[in-house]
């Protein structure tokens, strides 16, 4: 079925299931004596005059205002107290840190894109990652949310090895990234997303939030053209929660695939948090008659 290609400054998008003091100088100048002998005449009457006024220092001009010094350190302002009072009452009420997974086959942008949506930059002389790499975004979600973010970028070539499991371990969900121009990374998805389903799980045994990044599409506008349909029934097949067209290069649906998955792992931790409360028995009230016990004597 042929459809029209979108523009790529959008690209191609789909999220699957949507979910839910200062202080004054205060220091005085020592007043010297005018110049000549130093010694004041003496007026009739015994009262001596009042003393000249002393020369000014060119090196050290006099100030006409003094600062009242601060509070001390143990009395607060009222304006100070309500700033902070405030700026508590603005600071975000919750917040959430999850961790993460970007993976893939060597080569297919990963460390590209995080690179891009965290530090919003972009370099083709990146080196081949060796084990795993970390990076944090902080997000805010919402007025009263914030989101952080534990990227773990993890190399190519370790989905051969047995550290996957170690790196997987309290993951809340993850990207699997291929590249558009090289067929064979498509086909490696799905060793991916078997082999993440297969180490990692959540506590209700349910598996992580996984969105999948076809990455490049600067490069390969026209391979993806014709099959939105085929790959939103590919991650429908393979429990993919959404799929995004990216590129790190053009800095295209990056953010938009973020707030996907985090949307669901947000929706998944609400479910968590709901089998894992524990049964409240709450007494029932009827309106039938109470009656006496049999056994009680009657004085």
């Amino acid at each position: 079925m042929n459809t029209q290609a979108p523009s790529l400054a959008a690209g191609r998008r789909s999220c699957l299931h949507s979910p839910l003091r200062p202080r004054g100088s205060g220091v005085g100048r020592r007043l010297t004596p005018g110049r000549g002998s130093g010694r004041f005449s003496r007026r009739p009457g015994g009262v001596p005059p009042s003393p000249p006024p002393a020369a000014s220092s060119p090196s050290r001009p006099h100030s006409r205002s003094r600062s009242l010094p601060g509070p001390g350190p143990g009395c607060a302002s009222p304006a100070g107290t309500a700033r902070r009072r405030a700026a508590r009452m603005q600071a975000p009420h919750k917040e959430h840190l999850y961790k993460l997974l970007v993976i893939g086959d060597l080569g297919v942008g990963k460390t590209s894109i995080i690179k891009r949506y965290v530090h919003q930059n972009f370099s083709s002389h990146y080196r081949a990652t060796i084990g795993v790499d970390f990076a944090l975004k902080v997000l805010q979600w919402d007025p009263e949310t914030v989101v952080r973010l534990q990227l773990w970028d993890i190399a190519g070539q370790e989905r051969f090895g047995n550290m996957t499991r170690v790196y997987y371990r309290e993951a809340m969900g993850a990207f699997i990234v291929f590249d558009v121009t090289r067929p064979a990374t498509f086909e490696a998805v799905t060793k991916w997303k078997n082999d993440l389903d297969s180490k990692l799980s959540l506590p209700n045994g349910k598996p992580i939030s996984v969105v999948l990044l076809a990455n490049k599409c600067d490069q390969g506008k026209d391979v993806l053209m014709n099959n939105g349909l085929k790959m939103d029934q590919f991650c429908k097949e393979h429990g993919f929660v959404g799929w995004f067209e990216t590129s790190a290069k053009e800095n295209i649906n990056i953010d938009e695939a973020s707030r996907c998955l985090v949307k669901h792992i947000l929706a998944n931790e609400c479910d968590l948090m709901e089998s894992i409360e524990p049964d409240i028995v709450k007494p029932r009230l009827t309106s039938s008659k109470v009656v006496s016990c049999s056994s009680c004597a009657k004085s």
